[in-house]
């Protein structure tokens, strides 16, 4: 019987064990690393592959904080036979006194954490309640002054001593600034006129579009506080309360002047790449080469950054790939990001370059213009495989010199059909170019067909449609209810600058260059509406030969030009 209990803890054993023997590999972090004195903070241990994983020692950091309390959560994980564990503890602190504070390497599961540092800073009377409320809301903006377009950080606190049964929180909301949800909120604990609440915390990004002095309204908030001590809550009676937040002021700049005549790109942070391509830097005719081109800017949501493209190489095709686009968010702001894939295939051998790619920004932190850069590239294009043995077959073979008259005999009667494909092939070519004379003689009349029937009442549609948009405010809207019209009229048409050159000099070229200025850079156009609407009120006044353009097979990069 004993025998048979000791192979059971043996077995026992052999099965913990495999556990006890992962290496561990911690990590510690802080859920914010500035406070306020008097506020809470939160610790994490996180321990991976120590599934038996010990309390942390958390006596080195008696000296500067209080520890209020732990809680641990432990997940076990088998994938493809393999075992992983990971433990994690939180441990909630409030420090004991102000200035930057030290949080030392920690000994756990079997490892040690890297030391942390917290920046905890004196509260601010002017900002912290009497203590006499129950529940009050505080609202902060970072930075509190800046340039249109610009991503600030707006962030709410709601402060509560009672017992809440319920409530509801409103996101902040804004004319002509754009807000976006900044991660989940953060619980902690703070001090306000020396009473103790529950903190939470909200951040959001917010993009002014329009400059001048703009105003956040108060942020609301309603709930039913209840309290324990009286009977009638155990039966759902609570007293109903409300809290909102100061409003918030924001000095909203204008563009400076040396970015005028660029894209208007407020970042924290932008870089532009193109990668890929051969390592030797040898192309072949006809065989495709992969680049990518990637656009990344801290600050900026993708929608804000241009679209990417190359130019027309010569020798060369390009094919762009379908785009790949999106933002995120890391810490306090947000990372927009585009990528394009291109494929491009030499025509000819010799020498192919991808000229320089220039990108204008505006660096918000160092308050200067910067220029980002991607150098030119120069590839060696290399003959098509088996170019060199097929050239020769094509040549007349040479004929010996002890040959016979008869065997020239088939030389001379293949010359003879080829006479004939070369006389055929001359007469198409005076056909096509009759056919082309004719067309130049009734462009030189100004004769254009007509629209079909099909198409009439669709342009009657969208010129309408575009003189409703006219007499509105919407920028955006205005500029494609245009080239949606211009499009039914001349397809290859790409963007407005194209219309811009498809048309005649004069006050409709103006004005759209008016509606560019407002729609890409915020420029103050008074009337432009009026402006458009009497320009565009009796149709395009288009160029001779404005159809028969033929614009390149590429995007152009929307909405400036990248290429300098």
């Amino acid at each position: 019987m004993n025998l048979r209990r000791l192979m059971i803890l043996c077995c026992f054993m052999l099965c913990l064990w495999p556990l006890a023997t992962l290496a561990a590999d911690v990590q510690a972090t802080l859920d914010r690393t500035r406070v306020e004195l008097g506020e809470t903070v939160t610790l994490n241990l996180r321990a991976e592959g120590g599934g038996m994983a010990q309390t942390p020692d958390l006596r080195p950091l008696s000296q500067d904080f209080a520890v209020l309390g732990s809680s641990s959560n432990t997940s076990l994980s088998i994938i493809n036979g393999k075992r992983s564990a990971q433990v994690t503890v939180g441990v909630a602190l409030r420090p004991l006194h102000a200035g930057t504070l030290q949080i030392p390497a920690l000994s756990f599961a079997g490892g040690t954490t890297a030391p942390l540092q917290l920046e905890v800073v004196s509260p601010n009377p002017a900002d912290a309640a009497a203590g006499r409320k129950d529940v009050f809301l505080e609202a902060t903006i970072d930075p509190a002054s800046g340039y249109v377009g610009q991503q600030r950080v707006y962030t709410v606190r709601l402060f509560f001593a009672a017992n809440l049964s319920s409530g509801a929180l409103e996101d902040p909301q804004l004319a002509g600034v754009e807000v976006r949800r900044l991660g989940d909120e953060i619980n902690y604990q703070a001090e306000r006129g020396g009473r103790r609440y529950n903190v939470i915390e909200r951040r959001y990004a917010v993009t002014p579009q329009r400059e001048g002095q703009l105003v956040i309204p108060p942020v609301a908030f309603q709930g039913e506080m209840v309290n324990l001590t009286d009977p009638d809550a155990f039966f759902g009676n609570g007293t109903p309360m409300s809290a909102s937040s100061p409003p918030v002021s924001i000095d909203v700049r204008p563009a400076p002047a040396q970015a005028a005549k660029s894209a208007w790109l407020p970042a924290r942070d932008l870089a532009l790449h193109l990668d890929g391509g051969p390592a030797q830097g040898e192309l072949r005719v006809g065989v495709p080469v992969n680049l990518v081109m990637s656009l990344q800017a801290t600050g900026l949501p993708y929608e804000a950054l241009p679209a990417l493209s190359l130019p027309a190489l010569d020798g060369a095709t390009v094919y762009p790939d379908k785009p790949v686009e999106g933002t995120r968010i890391e810490g306090s702001w947000l990372v927009g990001r585009r990528q394009q894939g291109f494929a491009i295939v030499p025509s000819r051998a010799g020498t192919l370059t991808i000229p320089e790619t220039t990108l204008t920004w505006w660096n918000v932190v160092t308050d200067h213009l910067e220029v980002a850069r991607v150098p030119a590239q120069t590839f060696t294009v290399l003959p098509a495989i088996g170019a060199s043995n097929a050239a020769p077959a094509t040549a007349m073979p040479a004929v010996p010199a002890h040959a016979t008259p008869i065997a020239s005999a088939p030389v001379v009667t293949g010359g003879v059909s080829w006479r004939w494909v070369a006389i055929g092939s001359l007469c198409l070519w005076v056909v096509s170019l009759v056919v082309w004379l004719g067309w130049r003689w009734r462009q030189s009349r100004g004769v254009t067909a007509a629209p079909s029937a099909e198409v009439r009442p669709a342009v009657s549609r969208l010129r309408a449609a575009f003189l409703t948009a006219a007499r509105g405010t919407d920028v955006s809207g205005q500029a494609n209810a245009l080239l949606s019209w211009a499009r039914a009229e001349q397809p290859q048409l790409q963007n407005l600058s194209e219309l811009a050159a498809a048309l005649i000099p004069g006050p409709q070229a103006d004005a759209i260059a008016a509606l560019q200025r407002k729609h890409y850079a915020g420029a103050d156009e008074p009337a432009l509406g009026d402006r458009l609407a009497a320009a565009f009120r009796d149709g395009f006044a288009w160029q001779q030969g404005a159809a028969q353009s033929n614009p390149s097979p590429l995007p152009p990069l929307y909405p400036f030009n990248l290429h300098q």
